[in-house]
């Protein structure tokens, strides 16, 4: 017994190093210096922004905003996200200084922080929530520009799978430690640290060597003689599979965006005691899956290709929601959190590899990324919207069953019209 133990022990160890060689074997010649920094950045931004969202909500309750108001406030925040991804994207692109584009969005985000925690008035908070919005648009293409701009096409599987690690980490453990702050010191202390969550996300960023972003690289240009090239905005448009990823992400989004939402609902309706706390973990849950899973499957989609994985996550939506119909007990609203891990695992990594493997050359990365953020952005607003009235009408047991179904329906579209969009050779 022991022996087939030890065996088997032997066995795991021996696939976990060759693991590892294989990763390792996908990364390009940038400094350690640098890779480290952009985990760590990763991990404090997702800090910073934790601070936002629900919390936001919890904050402005307590200091007796009407219902109206806090939705105003939010709105604001999820209408400045929208609009400032395309414009953000291609800011991104055109700009040589990623990491000060980086830097920017992080003092915006610190600025935010500091006006919610020691001013919340209704004029401070609007502009507060605009701020942290845009910066939507700001952050995210730049750390998408700067992980290209270091490793290359090659090594972004990989690198990619890293910074969701990362940035899921910082979500998770944040999300407890300022929950803590908010109910055993302040309300306002939750923004207060978030603001200074800034200074080690700047420290940080200070760590990536600038020399190493290779500024044709970050926006995926291809490259004529010693200069880069770039392509027509409307080549975007016109590229089949790009437009086919987006409606199946759309749809993902339509489908995934409302349902923690109704969870929560249902738990405040079930009167669990303290369903705050439940609701945190329910929360932390898709984070450390994320955090766990990220990695192996950016090193998995480079050795198996990227369709495979995709139907994984994406089909996996539908079967959440169809759980879902059919109980509200706790433990299986954790199985139905653990799925949605997985799922953002998948789709959160392979969004941004399948918009760099269907961009190459073209110089567009990043404003193909943005383009594909507002609609998602488009459609979460939309599901949060319209499941509300679907919900009250019918119900949860058959309000989840339309988005079952339109998560199907996006499955479907990657099944039947999306073939593999690995290179068999990266060109960079």
């Amino acid at each position: 017994m022991h022996t087939i133990a030890g065996h088997r022990h032997s066995r795991l160890r021996a696939a976990a190093g060759r693991y590892r060689e294989a990763r390792h074997s996908l990364r390009t010649p940038v400094s350690a210096q640098s890779r480290r920094g952009l985990d760590w950045m990763n991990f404090f931004i997702a800090d910073v922004q934790t601070g936002f969202g629900t919390f936001v909500a919890f904050y402005l309750a307590e200091l007796d905003w009407s219902q109206s108001n806090i939705g105003v406030a939010l709105s604001a925040a999820g209408v400045a996200g929208m609009i400032s991804q395309i414009p953000g994207g291609a800011i991104a692109d055109a700009i040589r200084w990623k990491r000060g584009l980086a830097a920017v969005g992080i003092v915006l985000t610190g600025a935010a922080a500091l006006l919610l925690g020691l001013v919340p008035n209704f004029i401070s908070v609007f502009v507060a929530q605009i701020l942290q919005g845009s910066t939507a648009g700001i952050i995210t293409p730049a750390i998408g520009a700067i992980s290209l701009g270091l490793v290359g096409r090659r090594a972004m599987s990989v690198r990619t799978g890293r910074n969701y690690r990362y940035a899921a980490a910082g979500h998770a453990l944040t999300a407890a430690l300022m929950g803590v702050a908010g109910a055993y010191v302040s309300k306002g202390s939750i923004f207060l640290a978030a603001a200074l969550l800034c200074v080690p996300a700047l420290v940080a960023l200070a760590f990536i060597r600038g020399e190493e972003i290779d500024y044709a690289r970050a926006r995926n240009a291809a490259r004529s003689k010693d200069h880069a090239t770039t392509a027509r905005v409307l080549d975007l448009v016109k590229n089949r599979k790009l437009v086919l990823f987006t409606a199946a992400t759309l749809l993902f989004q339509l489908a995934d965006a409302s349902i923690l939402p109704v969870m929560g609902e249902n738990l405040v309706a079930s009167k669990y005691h303290q369903a705050a706390i439940w609701m945190s973990g329910l929360i932390i849950v898709p984070q450390v899956i994320v955090a766990i899973l990220a990695p192996w499957v950016g090193f998995h989609s480079e050795k198996r290709g990227r369709r495979p994985l995709l139907l994984i996550g994406f089909g996996l939506e539908p079967v959440r929601a169809i759980l879902l119909a059919f109980t509200a007990a706790y433990p299986l609203l954790v199985v139905g959190q653990i799925l949605s891990g997985i799922t953002g695992a998948v789709i959160g990594v392979l969004t941004i590899l399948v918009i760099t493997d269907l961009t190459a050359g073209t110089g567009r990365f990043n404003l193909a990324v943005g383009a594909v953020g507002t609609m998602s952005s488009v459609a979460a607003s939309v599901s949060t919207s319209a499941t509300g009235f679907l919900f009250q009408a019918f119900g949860p047991r058959i309000g989840y069953l339309p988005l079952a179904a339109i998560a199907a329906a996006a499955t479907a579209l990657i099944w039947l019209f999306l073939s593999e969009t690995k290179p068999e050779k990266y060109e960079d």
